[in-house]
């Protein structure tokens, strides 16, 4: 599908819709992950590396043009979910979570609501060595 003539834009934009299956895949896909490269340059300097860094080196400073470049090289591709498929496993899984805590079986499960479980246990294990001395 390429023309005989050179385009401005690097990489052409029938090199992006061949591997995507429409414009507009091709521009939600470019779009996120734009963001989540921004996001990723805006955190650098604190350590947090939550982000995934740009995949491919690029001359560019844009961070759209980076996820063009990284959707060309076949690095991040779109994958389409279905959302009653993740609902319905959403359901089966929290299903799955109260059977469990309401078994035997399920007593050995953490209580997620505190943020630091072994913190509590340090606290109560000093303040009874305190009592003692």
């Amino acid at each position: 599908m390429a023309h005989g003539y050179d385009t401005m834009m690097t990489p052409a934009i029938e090199d992006l819709l061949d591997r995507t299956e429409s414009k507009f895949v091709l521009v939600t896909l470019a779009a996120m992950r734009s963001r989540e490269i921004t996001n990723y340059l805006g955190q650098l300097g604190g350590g947090i590396g939550a982000s995934v860094p740009p995949q491919v080196i690029s001359t560019s400073s844009k961070p759209l043009s980076i996820a063009l470049e990284e959707v060309a090289a076949g690095k991040i591709e779109a994958v389409e979910i279905d959302p009653e498929a993740e609902a319905a496993e959403a359901m089966e899984a929290s299903e799955l979570l109260a059977e469990q805590a309401g078994s035997p079986e399920g007593a050995h499960l953490l209580d997620v609501s505190d943020p630091e479980p072994g913190l509590a246990a340090a606290k109560s294990f000093e303040s009874a060595g305190d009592v003692g001395a």
